[in-house]
């Protein structure tokens, strides 16, 4: 049955494909665009079912069967090994695709056809018009083949020569042009092999000072291309006046650096030379937000096929690098070009320009952006700053962190082990996860009980002690507090930050409304930023299932995650009048802000929320106090999150808490700050949060003051 089935295939390719030639001989004088059919026939009775076949060997790069279309005289004159090399070197050079043959007269005087004969390079669009000779004999028609039928003018002496311009990759700047990541020197460490003495013994010294296996080394030694006198790239160092710029320790870095290399420079056959890299002067700092680049892979290849690559390209792999890849990578110019024996260029087949990538300012702030990496760099932690009346992300900082850097350079096996295998997990992006936020959720909480009416804010819910349950039915299970107060309104719970108040709000506005609202301020949601972030959740299922885990969820426990930006979206609500601000890290040309969530809350309940988080800062009871300051009124909200393996565990970690902002829009240089640091237990809980976050801004509020 299989038999049958491709025996009509096949006729019915064969029938379709003689309708084709019949037309084109029907109307020879007139264009007719043949497209490749598969076929197996080796004998062709027309010149243009040849000269198809042969077109679409071409286009799969079956050289062999091209040669074997050839006439004996012109076989006579290249010979197979000759032809399949000049062919691959140009059709594949030029990375020939869409070939598309158009037959525009034939002459079955002179035995030869016209055609236009167009496919895609690497330099773009080639069309031209050509003609193409045969014989015929009792086999059929062969071809009579030239170079000039790969392209006309083309001799047999002549070449075709690609010229490629590389693109200049953008430059990433923060808001006040800084480089962020752009191009620096490093020291290419090469080799010349002719010249090494004592080969064996001087290969080992290299690898010994390079960190490097001596097999890396003879590997490429060994390539195909190298010769006695070939300069051959073995590593990439960092430049030494590269270091002496940007280190924190530059005397004592660069003098070990600058030894390392004149160790290097006493080998003979060693030579070192600045080269250009892509550099990242804030290094650790800003790692996690900016990103890198690497080389690409065979994988990038094909997956990015048709889109500018090549081997010898470089491709964002992370953060900012990777967001913005398309704009920074620019196109690079190439040229196809023939050429005669003596290399004089005959004519310009195909030219496309280099076009450089785009410089991508965005809207960090370097100077804030290092002083919140350096108060938290021996942490598990991140920190979000923004501009809460603009949207602008002022910092993104993760720590630990690792030093980009290291990736353009060549991260050495033993250094990236150290990396994947450091507890404290140092590649991790920290604040594009989701975290249980604690206290610091039990704003939100109070804006939709005061927005669906479930909270009165003068309503005094009554002092239950430091510990709380609703009734038996929750069995053992107790809600704890630490402070008591009276009375128990609304300004004072933020005050105190109390568990119990909040609990019984979040019974009173009810699971059906609380998640109606949660939803409604970005929950399970995309947030609209250019970094893709985790979304966050009320509920490991669709629903608050319980009424414990509702009570929990009223003050940022139970199963609440929420991711930092995110956080710090719906806390600008607080400064807008209940509208959430839309993060953007791009800097906007235009002053109008933009909102995602227009009225999440009503402006009386963010005014009231705005009032209890001034006393927080602001009140000597308040546990954000050691924020306070008499120059500048700030706002803001503690929370400590317990991370337990169930309910019983006693020996969970801690996440601290601390956001905090201007509480004023006329402000010098507004901000909103949220920062999260883990196992902050037996540390201080949020206290310690509250005295880093605190150092970041005498500086920063200097400056604003000033």
């Amino acid at each position: 049955m299989g038999k049958k089935n491709r025996e009509r295939k096949k006729k019915k390719r064969n029938h379709l494909l003689g309708a084709l030639i019949v037309m084109s001989l029907s109307i020879c004088a007139a264009a007719v665009v043949l497209i490749f059919l598969p076929r197996q026939k080796q004998t062709w009775t027309k010149p243009e079912e040849l000269l198809i076949t042969y077109m679409e060997h071409a286009q799969n790069h079956d050289y062999e069967a091209m040669y074997a279309m050839l006439a004996e005289e012109a076989a006579a004159r290249i010979s197979r090994e000759d032809f399949i090399k000049r062919n691959s070197a140009i059709y594949e050079g030029m990375d020939t695709q869409n070939m598309k043959v158009t037959i525009l007269s034939c002459d079955r005087e002179r035995n030869s056809i016209k055609y236009n004969n167009s496919f895609d390079t690497l330099a773009g669009g080639v069309s031209f018009d050509n003609e193409a000779w045969f014989v015929i004999g009792d086999g059929g028609y062969k071809l009579l083949w030239k170079d000039s039928l790969i392209f006309p003018g083309l001799d047999s002496a002549d070449k075709v020569r690609i010229r490629t311009v590389p693109a200049k990759r953008g430059n990433i700047v923060d808001r006040n042009d800084r480089i962020l990541a752009g191009f620096g020197k490093a020291s290419s460490v090469g080799i010349v092999p002719g010249k090494l003495k004592n080969k064996d013994l001087a290969v080992k010294k290299i690898a010994d000072l390079l960190g490097i296996k001596p097999a890396e080394i003879e590997n490429k030694l060994g390539a195909k291309w190298v010769k006695e006198d070939s300069l051959v790239p073995i590593k990439t160092l960092r430049n030494v006046e590269e270091i002496q710029l940007r280190s924190q320790t530059p005397d004592q870095e660069a003098e070990k650096e600058y030894d390392r290399q004149q160790k290097l420079l006493a080998i003979d056959g060693v030579m070192i030379s600045d080269t250009e890299i892509r550099k990242y002067p804030l290094g650790k700092a800003a790692a996690h937000v900016v990103g890198y680049v690497q080389n690409v892979t065979a994988e990038d290849l094909e997956e990015h096929k048709g889109e500018g690559y090549t081997a010898n390209s470089v491709m964002g792999k992370s953060g900012l690098e990777h967001v913005f890849e398309r704009e920074l990578k620019g196109e690079d110019g190439c040229g196809i070009y023939i050429v005669d024996a003596d290399g004089k260029e005959k004519e310009a087949i195909a030219q496309r320009k280099v076009k450089h990538g785009e410089d991508i300012k965005v809207t960090l702030d370097s100077e804030l952006q290092t002083a919140l990496y350096e108060q938290f760099r021996k942490d598990k932690s991140c920190s979000v700053a923004m501009d809460p009346y603009t949207g602008e992300i002022l910092a993104l900082v993760s720590t630990p962190s690792y030093d980009n850097n290291d990736f353009i350079i060549g991260l050495s096996t033993k250094k990236w082990t150290k990396l994947n295998k450091d507890k404290k997990k140092p590649l991790y992006n920290r604040f594009r996860q989701t975290w249980c936020p604690g206290s610091s959720f039990k704003p939100v909480t109070a804006a939709i009980g005061l927005d669906c009416g479930a909270l009165d804010p003068d309503e005094d819910f009554g002092s239950e002690g430091r510990s709380w349950r609703k009734d038996s039915s929750w069995g053992a299970y107790r809600i704890t507090t630490l402070h008591t107060y009276q009375p128990v309104i609304l300004q004072n719970a933020l005050i105190y930050s109390d568990n119990i108040y909040f609990a019984k709000a979040a019974l009173k506005i009810g699971a059906e409304q609380m998640e109606r609202s949660l939803l409604e301020i970005g929950f399970r949601e995309n947030l609209p930023f250019e970094f893709s972030m985790a979304e966050s959740r009320f509920s490991n299922t669709e629903t608050i299932e319980t009424e414990i885990q509702l009570a929990d969820s009223g003050y940022g426990q139970g199963q609440i995650l929420v991711n930092p930006v995110h956080l710090a979206a719906i806390y600008s609500a607080f400064c807008n009048r209940g509208s959430v601000i839309k993060p953007h890290i791009v800097q906007d040309e235009e002053s109008t802000p933009k909102y995602w969530k227009l009225q999440a809350f009503s402006e009386t309940a963010a005014d009231t929320v705005l009032s209890g988080l001034k006393k927080v800062v602001n009140d000597p009871h308040g546990t954000g106090y050691a924020a306070h300051r008499k120059d500048i009124v700030l706002a803001g909200k503690t929370g400590t999150a317990e991370i337990k393996a169930d309910k019983n565990d006693t020996s969970g970690t801690e996440l601290g808490w601390f956001a905090i902002f201007t509480a004023d829009k006329a402000a010098k240089r507004p901000f909103l700050l949220i920062s999260m640091v883990e196992d902050v237990k037996g540390r201080g809980g949020s206290g310690y949060v509250v005295a880093q976050d605190r150092k970041v801004l005498e500086n920063w509020l200097k400056v604003s003051l000033r």
